[in-house]
């Protein structure tokens, strides 16, 4: 299914499910979808009426952004900043992972020897047990890391919690409502890409800054755990960092690894997050998912790549003339 030029739809919804506002007149539409963070989206409408009286009741975390591609449900959060000017109204809003930056464990827990997406559930479902805005959790497949985590009742923010399990081989994604975890090495194809495809130009990076062939992770008290070391065409290049939720050496060496894996060789990105996808495109905007994996063959640059590259992030414009999609792409493996 080719990426085509979508129209989008918006409608603001209250916290009960009842209809607040619909974007009748939308001059602009942004949303983003992103790997283990935060998305945002933001809608420009210019209102008259009874619609400028309904955008006018419209408030920060009681009301939620509803966005559909072609009909499709695409984008949904909480709105986190509303802008009333002359000349309409801005809406800014997050997704559903964005409550999580706003919650703390409500128990004391301990994991012992558990699968990294089993302690991320349980974060997202005591984050949310209090007061639930609506949400499902998508499991695709154990991330076959496990590990020791301690969480006291009221000790940090649940968001940074869930965060932490992404540096230690987890990765999560947020589609509307759902949140789906996955392991790290996840790779499930949607679509191929060439040069075609990318009639703006595109950029291949080798990220010198995160390369290291030596990791060593600290958790809890004595905890300690590493991975890698000289490397035989780049030398040695050490990180040593902190993780004190990890209570057990093995998660530490787990982490070490994950963090190792990442890093070696140099990562080599492709970021077209400036640039448009052809209208022909062989993929599905709506599929275009962090987590998700793309065949990617490129030869425009003296970089040259052929390989599976992972979907990072997801940015899609339209200003009512014109729809720009981006995808920012890592590797899966490098070449």
């Amino acid at each position: 299914m080719a990426v085509g030029c979508g129209r989008h739809s918006a409608a603001i919804y209250d916290r009960d499910g009842a209809l607040v506002a619909t974007a009748d007149e939308l001059v602009e539409v942004e949303w983003t979808r992103v790997l283990d963070d935060v998305s945002s989206a933001r809608i420009v409408v210019r209102p008259d009426g009874d619609c400028c009286a309904a955008f006018a009741r419209v408030r920060s975390w009681r009301h939620r952004l509803v966005i559909w591609r072609d009909g499709r449900l695409v984008w949904e959060g909480p709105v986190l900043l509303p802008m009333w000017s002359t000349d309409g109204v801005e809406v800014h809003a997050v997704d559903i992972l964005a409550w999580l930056d706003r919650r703390v464990p409500h128990r004391d827990q301990t994991f012992i020897q558990k699968d990294l997406t089993d302690i991320a559930a349980w974060l997202i479902q005591d984050g949310f047990e209090p007061d639930d805005p609506g949400h499902s959790v998508d499991i695709l497949a154990p991330s076959r890391v496990w590990g020791d985590r301690e969480y006291l009742r009221d000790v940090g923010q649940t968001g940074e919690h869930l965060r932490d399990l992404a540096d230690t081989g987890l990765d999560f994604t947020a589609v509307g409502s759902r949140i789906v975890l996955m392991p790290e090495d996840h790779c499930a194809r949607v679509g191929a890409l060439t040069d075609a495809d990318f009639p703006d130009g595109l950029t291949v990076a080798e990220d010198g800054g995160a390369l290291a062939t030596r990791w060593v992770v600290h958790g809890h008290d004595d905890v300690k755990g590493e991975a890698g070391g000289p490397d035989p065409y780049y030398g040695l290049l050490e990180r040593s960092i902190e993780e004190t939720s990890i209570l057990d050496h093995a998660s530490a060496a787990a982490a070490a690894r994950s963090r190792h894996g990442g890093t070696v060789p140099a990562p080599v990105f492709i970021d077209s997050q400036n640039a448009t996808l052809a209208s022909d495109a062989a993929v599905d905007v709506p599929s275009l998912v962090p987590g998700w994996c793309v065949d990617v063959t490129t030869t425009a640059t003296c970089r040259t790549i052929t390989q599976a590259l992972k979907i990072i992030g997801v940015k899609v414009v339209e200003n009512g003339e014109r729809e720009s999609v981006g995808v920012q792409l890592a590797p899966g493996g490098v070449s």
